[in-house]
């Protein structure tokens, strides 16, 4: 599991490190030779400080590596990192993963948004599906692992969420999150 946030949070910092023009443009330029910040700043058009910042997080990224060349320091383009880095990070069984992970995570915390109020109870139940199933995971992280619930009690934790406790209780049991015999509930891993 920490592999694959670690994983995550790479694809994150490669893909916001590359999302900026400038900071392509940088690349570009890279690519073709390495120059000083100044000679980078002159090429693109763009105040040196502004070249240094993007430097700074491209060098962060390991996307690029300063080098010392006839007493002047010279940002070259780390093409061996970045030729490792894009293998590892969008090689095809490890992109999707991440990609859909990543999404989920967005996706849930626009639901959670949308459908939270300032009190941290719903404004509404979810129509859709997916929204009402993202809404019902926020609900069941209340449930820790192996405990046992009485029906009251699972009533109890919900209604700190809406007061419909037997919509969202029902929608908890029909998908197998949370189980239920002879009026006691728990939560399997």
């Amino acid at each position: 599991m920490e592999s694959n946030e670690n994983a995550q949070a790479e694809l994150v910092t490669f893909f916001k490190t590359l999302c900026d023009e400038n900071r392509l443009k940088i690349v570009g330029v890279l690519a073709q030779q390495a120059h000083s910040m100044e000679k980078l700043a002159s090429i693109l058009d763009l105040k040196p400080v502004l070249v240094l910042h993007h430097l700074n997080k491209l060098t962060e990224a390991g996307l690029v590596r300063a080098c010392i060349q006839r007493g002047c320091r010279v940002y070259e383009l780390h093409t061996d990192a970045l030729h490792a880095m894009s293998k590892r990070l969008l090689a095809e069984e490890a992109l999707p993963n991440a990609v859909a992970e990543l999404t989920e995570d967005a996706l849930d915390r626009k639901v959670m948004m949308d459908f939270l109020g300032r009190d941290g109870r719903l404004k509404a139940i979810p129509a859709q599906q997916k929204k009402y199933n993202v809404v019902l995971r926020r609900i069941l992280a209340e449930f820790p692992v192996g405990e046992r619930y009485s029906e009251k009690q699972v009533n109890a934790i919900i209604k700190r969420f809406h007061d419909d406790t037997a919509t969202l209780r029902r929608g908890l049991v029909d998908l197998g999150w949370l189980k239920r015999e002879a009026g006691i509930y728990w939560r399997e891993e």
